[in-house]
């Protein structure tokens, strides 16, 4: 069996594939950013998240992308994954960037971008990322994501920079005073979470003010400005991208896409169904 992990910064979907049928099984955990959790935890939860009687022992293959995976975080990702997958003979690591890549692409070369709890951007070469524009992460940048929607609002409710009637839901929406969510975001952990968590909220609110639209927009050309604009010639690549962001906000994104000058691709929630297809092709291609 191989066995697909995508791991974001809010969950991790996995999916097992028996090489022989095709046969797929799915499950989710939470999501894994080495630089925030320790083996024996990821250990921990991997086995709590596997489905009953889950056959851990037939995973021959793995192939794990993953968020704020670099190249120094792989041995740390093998070294774990092989605790709880003992038989493993091939253990993939790689960036949650490939993973778009494949699972939008396919072995077609072009622009790949995130758009979820986090955001990333590459180019692809039809097998391997090739090159990266950094989104710098959470604290420095992450423009256009999931949470960077939820730090905006979060920073004008504090500055009291929005409308009054705006300034009542979200105060009622996040429940805590100034101090507080200075507190939750600057001293406890996962902050991209906690904030991005209210993507949904200004998902749900684009029309009760221009506010909620304005600040998606806004963040979306933050995103072209400071990132898409850093490729040469990204005016001749389709615009593709993965991530519950660009899919529940396509309607605010498309208009900053072509705004740009680039013309709209594939957009997908998510990359498992996109990775399962192109791992299944490469199973079949094998058995020729």
């Amino acid at each position: 069996m191989i066995l697909i992990a995508d791991s974001g910064a809010s969950k991790t979907d996995w999916s097992c594939i028996r090489k022989q049928t095709f046969e797929r099984m799915s499950f989710i955990s939470q999501g894994y950013n080495p630089n925030y959790i320790s083996s024996a935890d990821m250990v921990e939860d991997i086995r709590n998240s596997l489905p009953e009687s889950f056959p851990a022992e037939q995973v021959s293959e793995i192939y794990f992308y993953g968020a704020g995976v670099t190249p120094l975080q792989y041995p740390f990702m093998t070294d774990t994954l092989l605790k709880v997958f003992r038989n493993a003979e091939t253990v993939f690591i790689a960036m949650d960037t490939l993973a778009s890549c494949r699972a939008l692409l396919g072995t077609e070369p072009g622009f790949a971008a995130i758009l979820g709890t986090g955001a990333n951007t590459c180019l692809y070469d039809g097998e391997n990322e090739c090159f990266n524009v950094d989104s710098c992460g959470f604290i420095l940048g992450d423009e256009g994501s999931g949470g960077y929607l939820g730090k905006r609002m979060i920073t004008d409710y504090i500055r009291r920079n929005m409308p009054s009637r705006v300034y009542r839901l979200v105060g009622e929406a996040l429940g805590y005073g100034n101090d507080e969510l200075l507190d939750i975001i600057y001293t406890r952990p996962f902050p991209n979470r906690f904030c991005a968590q209210y993507a949904r909220f200004i998902r749900e609110h684009t029309d009760f003010d221009p506010y909620f639209p304005e600040l998606v927009t806004d963040a979306f050309r933050k995103f072209f400005d400071r990132i898409v604009t850093r490729y040469d010639h990204y005016r001749s690549y389709k615009f593709n991208a993965v991530g519950s962001v660009a899919y529940h906000f396509r309607d605010l994104l498309d208009p900053v896409v072509a705004e740009y000058g680039m013309e709209i691709g594939k957009i997908a929630k998510a990359p498992m169904d996109g990775l399962v297809e192109y791992h299944t092709a490469k199973l079949s291609k094998n058995k020729e």
